[in-house]
């Protein structure tokens, strides 16, 4: 059957339906359906080993997070597709983060303390630093063209492990790009939870600031509101380091997919040299704030 044929034998249509690609994603396949004048997002994706992503895991979250009141109602899946609710609301980009991050900052804090309430299932652990060196195993396996970096990235994970400040076990989202937070002028939505699962609160702080490009300023107000208080030193050097590694997964996410991904219209080589040049301004500008070790 071809992608077109599977939705439409979607067994939830009540008739005739409109399909139109939906755009964005570097890994995944979403298309806007359109029955009886009501729109549904269909999501396919495997599962991707590599990348610790089980579908089965992905709707799990998803029916949880519309349940505490996060996310779109799941309306049908099956092993591989995922139909959601489209709810029509904007898309933001990174200045859409920096303008409302007390608002992001609030939603994030509702997401970790409420979602253990209604995930399910076996935990699963979300600890950048444990990703980073399966990465790494992986990309020297696999004979990456970036494999002899390896030993310098797993040198600077340990160095960033160490600068973490100690928090409370939450369950975080785990991969808070810009576009994966959505506004209808009312409220904050969140979506794609391929990554969610265990982990502590500082991976969404600094995936959110450095996804979005913010400056010193911007992250330690997105820490005040979020923690309730202004950042203190240690706080504050967790997050500029967790800012750091969450750029170097991303870039090291990139290298993993140039073996295993092939996603149409996806570049994966250039967007390993984008994230690669984003590691690089932020860990210059890390050791020039802090040195090189805790």
């Amino acid at each position: 059957m071809t992608t077109l044929d599977r939705i439409r034998a979607i067994p939830i249509w009540t008739g005739a339906i409109d399909i139109q690609p939906l755009k964005g994603g570097l890994s995944n396949e979403s298309w806007v359906v359109t029955d009886g004048g009501t729109r549904h997002v269909v999501r396919f994706g495997r599962d991707f080993p590599f990348h610790h992503v089980f579908r089965e895991r992905e709707i799990m979250v998803a029916r949880a997070a519309h349940a505490a009141g996060f996310a779109p109602k799941v309306l049908y899946a099956q092993p591989g597709m995922m139909v959601t609710e489209f709810l029509g609301a904007a898309t933001y980009s990174g200045e859409d983060v920096r303008a409302n991050r007390r608002r992001i900052a609030a939603l994030m804090r509702r997401f970790h303390d409420e979602m253990p309430r209604h995930v399910t299932g076996a935990g699963f652990m979300f600890w950048v630093f444990h990703v980073i060196r399966d990465y790494a195993r992986t990309l020297a396996d696999g004979n990456s063209r970036m494999a002899s970096r390896m030993p310098v990235f797993l040198d600077l994970a340990d160095e960033l492990e160490a600068a973490q400040a100690p928090l409370p076990v939450i369950f975080g989202h785990n991969d808070l790009l810009p576009a994966n937070i959505l506004d209808d002028g009312t409220r904050l939505w969140l979506i794609d939870f391929e990554y969610a699962g265990f982990n502590t609160a500082m991976f969404d702080l600094a995936g959110a600031a450095s996804n979005a490009g913010m400056t010193a300023e911007e992250s330690d107000d997105l820490l005040d509101a979020y923690f309730g208080h202004a950042p203190d030193a240690a706080l504050r050097r967790s997050h500029a380091a967790m800012q750091v590694a969450s750029l170097l997964r991303e870039a090291m996410w990139s290298m993993v997919s140039e073996l295993h991904l092939d996603a149409p219209g996806a570049d994966y080589v250039a967007y390993t040299a984008e994230n690669l040049q984003r590691l690089d301004a932020a860990l210059d500008q890390y050791r020039t704030e802090y040195g090189k070790r805790p």
